[in-house]
């Protein structure tokens, strides 16, 4: 199964040599599943042919907002309807999660409450999962259609699920506490709240379920659709 990476941002230079850049961090995320590979650098403007180019989609974070004037967010905006009207699975992640929500009908913007960085935990309907986070923006109306999978007091609409097709996520299963440190000490300081930084630092290696939701991913990938 090949899955096409739509790579709508890059790592921090400093960090690249020893963590890669996005979509290399999904695929050491996913590396036991068996899948193929091929990365779109959409924010440079590198696109896909067509929605059918891969049998699965998967859109990265990113530095941007989904409401900010660039180029290549509105051809983004297309191919996301796109490959939904082809019936091919599509994941979002972080901004990902925000620019299919937007795409789809939902408001993204600016979150009033802050940002959230670091280890967070969620409520999966009764089951609480730890991710690492690292957003100031959310999605703030659903497009309609949507269910909340995961929520917490901070972030209402964690994990959306969009019929059998797509599935996003706010927060990032493929972010581990060495990437998290990096961003810490590369685009943190200075423009995330101090204490937010030393809260993040002091649980860093506190255990997340990045597996458990690889695992989801994939079966979401290969789940037989009518």
């Amino acid at each position: 199964m090949k899955i096409g990476i739509l790579q709508t941002g890059h790592a921090p230079d400093e960090l690249k040599p020893l963590l890669g850049d996005y979509a290399d961090m999904f695929q050491d995320l996913l590396h036991e599943q068996g899948f193929e590979y091929e990365v779109h650098n959409v924010v440079d403007n590198e696109f896909p042919a067509s929605a059918v180019d891969a049998d699965g989609w998967l859109i990265t974070g990113s530095k941007h907002g989904a409401y900010e004037d660039h180029d290549w967010i509105p051809p983004l905006e297309d191919l996301i309807r796109a490959i939904v009207e082809s019936g091919r699975p599509l994941i979002g992640v972080c901004f990902g999660h925000q620019i299919i929500a937007q795409a789809l009908g939902g408001k993204v913007e600016k979150y009033k409450g802050g940002w959230a960085v670091g280890r967070q935990t969620y409520d999966f309907g009764g089951v609480e999962m730890a991710f690492n986070a690292w957003h100031q923006d959310q999605v703030v109306e659903r497009p309609e259609g949507t269910i909340v999978l995961a929520s917490n007091d901070f972030c209402e609409n964690a994990v959306l699920l969009y019929g059998d097709r797509v599935l996003t996520i706010q927060p990032h299963p493929e972010f581990d506490a060495p990437m998290i440190d990096g961003l810490i000490n590369t685009r943190g300081k200075g423009v995330v709240p101090d204490d937010l930084l030393q809260t993040a630092t002091e649980h860093l290696l506190e255990d997340v379920d990045n597996e458990t939701f690889a695992d989801q991913m994939a079966d979401f990938f290969r789940r037989e659709r009518s």
